[in-house]
C-alpha cells in the first residue's frame, strides 16, 4: 500500500495544500513544504510552474511567474527535493502541464519521481484517452498515481470511467471556472458534489477550486475525503514567505 493509498484508508477530512515550487524565492520549496508537514497537513500538491497555464487563476499564475523568474525549473525541482523523504512522510504529488514533462522527457520524468519519492501526478491537459493509450503501464509500473480531474460538466458516464481507472483519488473540480478563493460554496456546487456521491463510486475524492478557509473545507469534507486549499494559501506565502510559524498557524487553522 502506497502513501497515499493509507492516507484515504487512515484519514477523513484531508487537508490538501497545492503551492508552487521556487515560490517566492528559489529555494524555498523545501522550507515550505516541511512547515507544511510539521503544521499538519496531510497532502501536498506542488506546483511546477509554466507559462502557458489554462486553469490556474490570478494567484497561482502570479506565482508561477515569479518562480520561473526566479529560475525555476523542473530539472532544479527534483535536484530541490531529492532527499525530502528524510523529513516528509505525507504523500507529495507534482501538479503543473504536460508541455514541460513532454520536453523533459515522459520515461525520465517519470524515473525522477520513482527516485525522490513523489507519490503522484496531477496532469490536467493530459487526455485521459492519450493518457491510457500511451502511459498508464509506465505510471502503474513505477508505482506513479495519475490523478484526473472531473468538473460540474463531466458526464455519469465519463466519471465512472474515470472511477474506473483512479488509483488513488479523484481531484474534484468544484466550479467550471480558474483557481481562484471563495468564501462561500454555492447551492449549485452542493447539488453536484451530491451528483458526484450517488455515483457508487470506489475512488475517494478531494474537492479543490474555491477553498480557502475553515468554513468552505468545512463543507467540502461534508461530501468528500477532503479539500485543497491553492490561492489562499499562495497569498499567505506571497505575505510571508516561507515563515513556518504563519503556514503552521494557516494549517492549524483551516483544521
Amino acid at each position: 500500500m502506497n502513501r497515499l493509498q493509507q492516507l484515504f484508508r487512515d484519514k477523513k477530512d484531508i487537508c490538501s495544500v497545492y503551492f508552487t515550487a521556487g515560490y517566492p524565492n528559489l529555494e524555498d520549496t523545501m522550507p515550505v513544504l516541511q512547515a507544511l508537514e510539521d503544521g499538519g497537513a496531510d497532502l501536498v500538491e506542488l506546483g511546477m510552474p509554466f507559462s502557458d497555464p489554462l486553469a490556474d487563476g490570478p494567484t497561482i499564475q502570479a506565482s508561477s511567474e515569479k518562480a520561473l523568474e526566479n529560475g525555476m525549473s523542473i530539472k532544479k525541482l527534483f535536484e530541490q527535493i531529492k532527499d525530502m523523504r528524510k523529513t516528509i512522510s505525507m504523500p507529495v504529488v507534482l501538479m503543473g502541464y504536460f508541455n514541460p514533462v513532454f520536453k523533459y522527457g515522459v520515461n525520465e520524468f517519470i524515473t525522477r519521481c520513482q527516485e525522490v519519492g513523489v507519490d503522484g501526478l496531477i496532469l490536467p491537459d493530459l487526455p485521459f484517452d492519450e493518457y491510457r493509450e500511451k502511459y498508464q503501464q509506465l505510471f502503474e509500473e513505477a508505482a506513479i498515481a495519475n490523478i484526473f480531474l472531473i468538473t460540474p460538466q463531466t458526464s455519469n458516464e465519463r466519471i465512472k470511467l474515470i472511477d474506473s481507472n483512479s488509483r488513488s483519488f479523484i481531484y474534484v473540480v468544484s466550479s467550471a471556472s480558474v483557481t481562484g478563493a471563495k468564501k462561500d460554496v454555492e447551492q449549485k456546487q452542493i447539488d453536484y458534489f451530491t451528483r458526484v456521491n450517488s455515483l457508487g463510486l470506489t475512488a475517494p475524492r478531494v474537492i479543490g477550486f474555491g477553498i480557502s478557509n475553515r468554513s468552505t473545507f468545512n463543507t467540502a469534507c461534508q461530501y468528500a475525503s477532503g479539500a485543497i486549499i491553492g490561492s489562499a494559501f499562495v497569498k499567505l506565502l506571497a505575505e510571508h514567505g516561507a515563515d513556518a510559524g504563519k503556514i503552521e498557524e494557516f494549517i492549524k487553522n483551516i483544521k
